[in-house]
């Protein structure tokens, strides 16, 4: 991963012996002090005090960077790797219900059938908003296959900050909820809807709001 911080070509190579020696410790059962003198102990022996935290402080802006980066390509990826018209989508229920001839069952179900989404607490639900931005545009420049842009991201999201000085207050995260509602949900309700009206009431209005 390139980002524009000093010294990241040491980080990257030192993070996979840091995890190798967590796993070990771990697995001999040493606590997380132990695991952590072990690594400085065997690989960086000469660091000061400062210069240790400095270096884990630096493990964690690279795994939060490559966490955002896998999230955003996941994303990308979705319909890439699930079957968008297969079992369980709109389209396979309109399909198998026209098939066995029971489109005005389905109709009637629909016009009385209501989802509450509950939306439960999740950890990039607590990233700054600017962070969320750059998610939501590097999704879309993955799926564009653009690298100019996915680079350029990339650049701002190696000097974007993560961490927050102060605990999330309810307010704060239900101000996140709601960035993921006007930038996610409200385009699939739509689209949801959108079929419903067209190709299962044949745009007919339906007037129930089901969602």
């Amino acid at each position: 991963m390139t980002l524009p911080f000093d010294t990241i070509g040491k980080t990257g190579v030192l993070l996979p012996l840091f995890h190798e020696t967590c796993e070990n410790g771990f697995q001999e059962g040493h606590n997380p002090t132990e695991i952590v003198e072990t690594f400085f102990k065997k690989y960086q022996a000469r660091r000061n005090d400062q210069s240790k935290i400095n270096l884990l402080f630096r493990f964690i802006q690279y795994i939060e960077r490559q966490v955002v980066l896998f999230d955003a390509i996941e994303d990308a990826a979705f319909p890439v790797v699930n079957n968008m018209d297969g079992i369980g989508t709109l389209r396979s229920l309109k399909e198998s219900t026209k098939a066995e001839n029971k489109m005005d069952m389905l109709k009637k179900f629909l016009e009385e059938f209501k989802v509450r989404i509950v939306l439960t607490a999740h950890p990039t639900q607590f990233y700054p908003g600017a962070v969320l931005g750059i998610i939501t545009d590097l999704t879309e420049a993955i799926r564009d296959n653009d690298l100019l842009r996915i680079n350029n991201l990339l650049a701002q999201l190696g000097k974007t900050p993560f961490f927050k000085h102060e605990k999330p207050t309810p307010y704060d995260e239900a101000v996140s909820l709601i960035w993921y509602l006007e930038n996610v949900f409200y385009y699939a309700f739509g689209s949801i809807f959108d079929y419903l009206q067209e190709n299962i009431f044949d745009d007919f209005k339906l007037t129930n709001d089901i969602i």
